[in-house]
C-alpha cells in the first residue's frame, strides 16, 4: 500500500457539507492501489464511551495521472461527524486516521477525523441558477454600435470632470441591446461585460469614477435599459469589477498626487513612497508595473466601504446579477469576505466569478467567490483538440484533476472557456483547420462546468495580438458556426445531466483519438463521444460511427 499517497483533509474540497444534514466525503490513493476504501462514520459527541459507527463502501469516482479518488455522499447525517478509513490493497489492511495509519481498529475518538458541526452559514451554495449559464462574453469597445453592425469610431471625451474618455472601436452600451435577440437565439442566457464605467483607455481596465457609465459607451438609463431587456429575454447579466487597482483620474490618486502624504486618502493605496510621483515606471505599487494603474489599499476601512458600496449600488440601480472580479487574487481575502456579505444581503442569489488563473481552492469555500475563470480549462483543450500535443488518456487524466480540486458544487459553476479578452483567440492555435475548434466547442458545452462563448468565436475571428483578439465583430459574415454553436447550447439545455450530473469516463483510445464520458444524474444518463482524429471511426461495440473531428452523444 502506497500510504505516502494516501491524502484526506477535512473541512476541505475532501470532506464539505451539501446540505444541512449531508456530508460529501472524499479520499484520494495512489492510482491502482486500492481494491477496497471503506468510511466508519458516527455521531462525534455520541454518549457511548465507544462511537457507535457505521461503515460503507466508498465508490470510485474519478482519476487522474497519479491518484484515484473515492467519495461516498452522506445523507440525512448528524450535524456533527466523526469518521476513519479502513483500506485494502490486496495484501493489507490499514486503518487510516487523523493521526496516521494503524492494523487495529482505535477507539479513542480524539484520533477520528473530524467534521465538527455542519453550520448553515458555511456550506458552499452557489446561485441555484448558476449551474445552468449558458454565458457570452462581451467586449463592449468591439462588440457593437447598432442592430448587426459596428460603425467604427475612434474618440475622446472630455467628461467635464476634469477627465478624458476614449474608445478605438466604439462598441457602445446600445450597440448590445440592440443585439440581445441576435445573443438569445444563440441559446445564451448570461452576459458578461468587460468593464463599462468611467475611465481613459478604451479597454476600461482604469477606473476613473465607479459610479458613472462610460461617456464612450453610453449612459446609465442606457445600461440599466439593456439590463432590462436581458432579463425580459431571461438572460442574466454580469459586470467587471476593477477593485484591486484603480486609474490615474480616480479622485483619490489625483489627490494623492497633488498632497502627497497629506492627502487623506493616502492610505488608500498601497505602499505608496513619498514624494509621490507620477512616472514609468512607477515607484508605487501598480498592477504589472503600470504607472495608470495604481494598486489600492483594500485593507483600509474607508476604501473598503467605498468599494462594497460601489457592488451594491450597481445592484440596487441596473439590477445586475453578478460580478466578475479583476486580479482577485491580488485582493485580501477579508475585502471579499466583507464583499459577498454585502453583495448577498442585497440579492442572495447573486453570482461571484474571482479572476484567477490558478488553482482557486481557498477563494472557493463559500466565504468569498461562487466561482472563478478557470483558465486551465482552456490550456488542456488549446494542448487537446488546438495543438494536438496531449493524447485522449492524458487530457482525461487532467480533466479529472481538475474537476476533483474543488467540491462538486463549485466545480459544477466553473467559468470554462477556450479564450477570452486576455489571451490569443483559440482559433490561432488551431493551424487553419476550424473543425479543432468546433469540436473543442463541442467538449466545452458538453463538458463539466459553465461553458462560455467569448464574442466573435462564432465567426472564426483569430488574433495573437491585442488588437486582433479583441477584433470588431465581423457582422453579416456568412463564414460562421452560428448554428452549430447554437445546436450544441440547444443539447445543454435540453438535457439536465449536462448541466450538473457526474462525469465519468468510458473510453480512451488514443490511437485513434476516440474519447467517451457518461454525463448521468437521476433522471438521466447521456453518453458524449469525440473523436480528435482526421478519420472516422468505429465504436464496434456501440455500432456507433463518429465523424473526423466531430462529436456525438447518445441517450441511455
Amino acid at each position: 500500500m502506497k500510504k505516502e499517497a494516501i491524502l484526506h483533509i477535512p473541512l476541505s474540497q475532501y470532506a464539505y457539507a451539501t446540505g444541512e444534514k449531508d456530508i460529501t466525503i472524499r479520499l484520494r490513493a495512489a492510482k491502482g492501489d486500492l481494491c477496497s476504501c471503506q468510511l466508519y462514520y458516527g455521531d462525534r459527541v455520541d454518549q457511548n464511551p465507544v462511537i457507535r459507527m457505521t461503515n460503507i463502501k466508498m465508490t470510485l469516482v474519478s482519476s487522474d495521472d497519479l491518484f484515484d479518488y473515492y467519495e461516498t455522499r452522506l445523507n440525512n447525517i448528524y450535524p456533527r461527524l466523526c469518521y476513519y478509513f479502513a483500506l485494502e490493497d490486496g495484501c493489507q489492511r490499514q486503518y487510516y486516521y487523523e493521526r496516521g495509519f494503524c492494523t487495529q481498529i482505535g477507539y479513542n475518538r480524539t484520533e477520528y477525523f473530524q467534521f465538527p458541526y455542519i453550520r448553515r452559514e458555511d456550506i458552499i451554495s452557489p446561485p441555484a441558477w448558476a449551474q445552468d449559464l449558458i454565458m457570452y462574453q462581451i467586449f463592449p469597445d468591439s462588440f457593437a454600435t447598432e442592430k448587426g453592425s459596428i460603425v467604427k469610431m475612434a474618440k475622446s471625451i472630455e467628461t467635464g470632470y476634469g477627465m478624458i474618455s476614449a474608445n478605438r472601436l466604439g462598441g457602445t452600451i446600445q450597440g448590445i441591446s440592440e443585439n440581445i435577440e441576435y445573443i438569445r437565439e444563440l441559446g445564451i442566457n448570461c452576459i458578461y461585460l468587460n468593464p463599462v464605467f468611467m475611465a481613459n483607455s478604451y479597454h476600461k481596465y482604469d477606473t476613473a469614477d465607479y459610479f458613472m457609465v462610460d461617456a464612450c459607451m453610453g449612459t446609465l438609463e442606457e445600461l440599466k435599459e439593456m439590463v432590462a431587456i436581458c432579463h425580459r429575454n431571461h438572460i442574466r447579466v454580469i459586470l467587471d469589477g476593477v477593485f484591486n487597482h484603480c486609474g490615474p483620474d480616480f479622485f483619490a490618486f489625483r489627490d494623492v498626487l497633488t498632497y502627497g502624504s497629506k492627502s487623506r486618502y493616502y492610505d488608500w493605496f498601497y505602499d505608496m513612497p513619498e514624494p509621490v510621483c507620477y512616472m514609468d515606471p512607477p515607484d508605487y505599487a501598480a498592477f504589472a508595473y503600470v504607472k495608470e494603474m495604481p494598486k489600492l489599499n483594500t485593507s483600509n476601512p474607508q476604501l473598503e466601504k467605498y468599494l462594497i458600496d460601489v457592488g451594491t449600488y450597481w445592484i440596487r440601480e441596473a439590477d445586475i446579477d453578478g460580478w466578475r472580479l479583476d486580479v482577485a487574487n491580488e485582493v485580501n481575502h477579508d475585502f471579499w469576505r466583507h464583499f459577498k456579505t454585502a453583495v448577498k444581503a442585497v440579492k442572495p442569489q447573486f453570482f461571484l466569478i474571482g479572476e484567477i488563473w490558478e488553482d482557486a481552492g481557498v477563494w472557493l469555500l463559500g466565504d468569498q467567490f461562487d466561482s472563478t475563470m478557470n483558465y486551465r480549462f482552456s490550456y488542456l483543450c488549446k494542448d487537446f483538440f488546438a495543438t494536438r500535443t496531449m493524447t485522449v488518456s492524458e487530457f482525461d487524466a487532467q480533466m479529472h484533476k481538475m474537476i476533483m480540486r474543488y467540491p462538486e458544487q463549485v466545480s459544477l459553476v466553473q467559468m470554462n472557456f477556450l479564450d477570452t479578452h486576455d489571451v490569443p483567440r483559440f482559433l490561432s492555435y488551431c493551424v487553419g483547420d476550424r473543425r479543432r475548434l468546433r469540436l473543442a466547442y463541442f467538449y466545452l458545452f458538453m463538458g463539466y462546468g459553465v461553458p462560455s462563448v467569448f464574442y466573435g468565436d462564432e465567426y472564426y475571428i483569430e488574433g495573437e495580438t491585442e488588437n486582433a483578439y479583441r477584433s470588431p465583430m465581423p457582422w453579416g459574415s456568412e463564414d460562421n458556426c452560428y448554428d452549430i454553436l447554437r445546436e450544441y447550447a440547444q443539447i445543454r439545455r435540453e438535457h439536465s445531466a449536462i448541466r450538473n450530473g457526474t462525469y465519468r469516463t468510458v473510453l480512451c483510445q488514443d490511437e485513434k483519438g476516440l474519447y467517451l464520458f457518461l454525463r448521468e444524474n437521476e433522471q438521466e444518463k447521456i453518453l458524449i463521444a469525440l473523436n480528435n482524429s482526421d478519420e472516422e471511426q468505429e465504436i464496434s461495440d456501440k455500432a456507433w460511427r463518429i465523424p473526423p473531428m466531430q462529436g456525438d452523444i447518445r441517450i441511455l
